[in-house]
């Protein structure tokens, strides 16, 4: 059987932890900056952990990860 293929897309935007948790960058951080207020975009900043209802679906995208 041969080997199933990464999805490029995905690999650029999710990183696989050490425990497993998949965590991912902020959405809602790329353009339109000057309507949203210092805090709001402040937050946005850093890495989260992807939903659990979306973990499987990543996985399977990611089947080396």
């Amino acid at each position: 059987m041969p080997k199933m293929k990464t999805k490029k897309s995905a690999a650029k935007r999710f990183k696989v932890r050490a425990g497993g948790s998949i965590k991912r960058s902020q959405a809602f951080k790329r353009h339109i900056l000057t309507k949203k207020t210092t805090k709001n975009k402040r937050q946005l900043r850093g890495m989260v952990v992807v939903h659990a209802s979306n973990v499987v679906a990543v996985r399977t995208m990611l089947p080396y990860a």
